[in-house]
């Protein structure tokens, strides 16, 4: 009925062609229309001016000859200023918009290398939409928004790639583990390097106390037998006395390099003279020791 009454509705976010005997009139704002179809005005179509996705999927090569599938979001419009163009100029507005998206990113891609095409998707976003937009602004589109959502390298690739990674985590986590276990042993030859020189330390204390000791004993002894000696023999000094145990201790000495087959020999006066001149030289070298 409304076309017989030459009334015309357009919707919301719509816009339809006015023609008048099949040439552009002008364009037609949402709302009722009367359009007289017998004097030949008529709807020659619809525009709508919502914002549309398109998702291009383009296979292209990297710098270092990797497949891969690069998939790109397109969101574009139309525009109500320019709504004739819009409709008059493109038969086939998405496989125009693909076009230009297979142009740019097969110049843009073979350019990097896959990591690097990973880490500039962006740049890539950027190339596609200012081509875009410079393109299809002159048929009446705005492109609102590029994106490329997803990079797929072929199947072989992704495999190897995930082995490389895996390899690389085992690497990095045998790296960490050697690490820390070189850092304990060194730590434990530390800890036992201190344990030896303080063992050390503690075993050359004792020896210089059982040194000490064993001096303290033979002076005494001799002191107890001075004492001893010069109450049962009336008339000796202290000085016949250690002459007399120098000449034991001599005899004794003697005894002891000659019993022994593998022990260094060395050649003293061992005349009874030589022994006065030895206990002179021992009683001497103690008086300067006293005066000093």
């Amino acid at each position: 009925m409304g076309q017989i009454l030459g009334l015309v509705q357009v919707d919301q976010s719509t816009v339809a062609i006015k023609e008048t005997f099949g040439k552009f009139s002008e364009v037609l704002e949402p709302g009722c229309h009367f359009l007289p179809w017998c004097i030949g005005q008529q709807v020659a179509g619809y525009l709508s001016l919502r914002v549309r996705q398109l998702d291009v999927r383009c296979e292209t090569k990297t710098k270092d000859n990797v497949f891969v599938t690069v998939v790109a979001s397109v969101q574009y419009r139309a525009l109500a200023d320019k709504a004739s163009d819009a409709f008059y100029k493109l038969s086939n507005t998405r496989e125009q918009i693909q076009s230009y998206v297979f142009d740019v990113i097969r110049a843009t891609v073979p350019k990097l290398e896959l990591d690097d095409a990973f880490e500039q998707k962006n740049d890539i976003a950027k190339a596609v939409e200012e081509e875009l937009e410079k393109a299809m602004s002159t048929y009446g589109y705005e492109i609102v928004q590029t994106l490329i959502v997803d990079i797929e390298p072929d199947d072989r690739v992704k495999r190897a790639m995930n082995e490389i990674n895996a390899g690389k985590c085992f690497t990095i986590h045998i790296t960490a583990r050697m690490r820390v276990a070189a850092s304990e042993k060194a730590e434990a030859e530390k800890i036992l390097q201190i344990k030896k020189a303080e063992g050390e330390a503690e075993s050359k204390y004792l020896a210089g106390v059982g040194i000490a000791r064993q001096r303290q004993a033979i002076v005494d002894g001799l002191r107890d037998s001075v004492l001893a000696f010069s109450e049962n023999v009336p008339g000796t000094t202290a000085k016949d006395i250690m002459d007399m145990v120098l000449v034991t201790q001599y005899f004794d000495t003697m005894k002891e390099i000659g019993a022994s087959s593998k022990s260094s020999s060395v050649f003293i006066p061992h005349g009874p003279g030589a022994v006065k001149d030895v206990a002179a030289q021992i009683r001497d070298g103690l008086l300067q020791a006293n005066l000093q």
